[in-house]
């Protein structure tokens, strides 16, 4: 690190001494990071981030006086910074990480074990990688969210949205595309479309803002990898079955991908498009981590490659060039892809590798993606 670089100031926050000193040993090891004081619950947690305005806060969920998501609302309201969850209620209460995530956490890591863990010290690189990845965030797009209510929820037996209309809105064509023209994709019209979703830091948020303008009668199958380990995957994929038309499930291996349904990669199992009989099926698998993700977003978009039916392929905010390689190669093959603009990601980064490598017909902000989607799988 360059001797006038400005180290990045943590403010750690848990309720267990053994963990302050833990995390405080963790990160100060690290030359670009240095922290600038702990707290021993949410009360605390607050005071200190506005008193010493750190440039990230690591809040755990479950304390005294007042809990983790208590102190975030309050946080992201009053002084909003960069917060990274950390609790052994993350671990087993995926529903609380889902809600974190909700109310304008950047990320989340679950403590192995229990809440006092020497295991701890297993997950040193992901807690250092996650609290530099989150001092870099855009907050310009997590501000606003988290102040936002959740939008209620869509009714059980909500009427389906009208069709889109044929126009498409494309905002910035890679080159060789043409601006305000989907492509058609390749194949064989009568198979089942799908769609290839990628996503990966502030995922969880985009998907539920993207999939609420689907309309339910989209007349794809949806595929989704969200970078989320064991455990939470079944929750995001009830949270975003609640928000939207669409039906939205964790996936199972050797199901049948169906119309106007989506589904999402489990924790740590790839997802993988194949045929049986000319049917489009899940397969999970355990393959060696790709990019260093499983599921890997690449993985799904490369298996996408060979079908032969109506695909589109989309990468939205997140760390990293995950998916980027597969979804140029799908490009290639006339697919119409779509990634995130800069402008509404929280991390530009997986997009940006797609964009920059060619393999993006057009970036749009995270309000028009839905939109786009359903005009390409309509497009005859």
């Amino acid at each position: 690190m360059p001797l006038n670089s400005k180290k990045i100031r943590v403010l750690i926050a848990d309720d267990s001494a053994f963990m302050r000193k833990v995390l405080s040993d963790i990160l100060g090891a690290d030359p670009a990071l240095e922290v600038a004081a702990t707290a021993r619950n949410g009360r605390e947690a607050c005071d200190k981030a506005r008193e010493l305005k750190p440039d990230v806060l690591t809040l755990d969920v479950e304390m005294p006086v007042m809990d983790g998501l208590a102190a975030l609302e309050e946080i992201m309201r009053v002084n909003p910074m960069p917060v990274v969850m950390l609790s052994a209620l993350t671990q087993t209460g995926a529903q609380a990480t889902m809600d974190a995530l909700a109310k304008g956490a950047i990320d989340f890591i679950s403590k192995p074990g229990g809440s006092i863990s020497i295991n701890i010290n297993d997950s040193a690189r992901e807690i250092v990688s996650k609290v530099k990845m989150a001092a870099r965030v855009n907050m310009k797009q997590i501000i606003p969210l988290a102040q936002t209510p959740s939008a209620p929820k869509i009714p059980a037996k909500a009427p389906v949205k009208a069709s889109v209309t044929a126009s498409a809105p494309p905002v910035k064509p890679a080159a060789g595309g043409e601006a305000g023209v989907a492509r058609p994709g390749a194949g064989v019209r009568s198979k089942l479309p799908i769609v290839a979703i990628g996503t990966s830091t502030g995922g969880p948020k985009a998907l539920n803002e993207m999939m609420r303008g689907l309309p339910g009668d989209l007349g794809a199958g949806v595929l989704i990898v969200q970078h989320m380990p064991a455990g939470f995957t079944k929750s995001l994929a009830q949270r975003l079955n609640s928000a939207c038309l669409l039906t939205v499930k964790e996936a199972e291996d050797g199901e049948e991908v169906k119309r106007n349904c989506a589904y999402v990669a489990p924790g740590d199992y790839h997802l993988e498009l194949k045929e049986v009989n000319r049917v489009p099926v899940v397969a999970l698998s355990q393959k060696p981590p790709v990019n260093g993700h499983r599921p890997s977003v690449d993985v799904l978009m490369e298996s996408v490659l060979p079908y032969q039916g109506r695909r589109v392929a989309v990468i939205m905010t997140g760390m990293g060039s995950d998916g980027a390689k597969g979804i140029t190669e799908l490009r290639k093959k006339g697919v119409v892809t779509i990634g995130e603009s800069e402008e509404t990601c929280v991390v530009y980064g997986m997009p940006k590798s797609a964009f920059q490598m060619g393999g993006i017909d057009y970036e749009l902000p995270v309000g028009r993606i839905a939109d786009a989607i359903a005009r390409a799988v309509a497009k005859e």
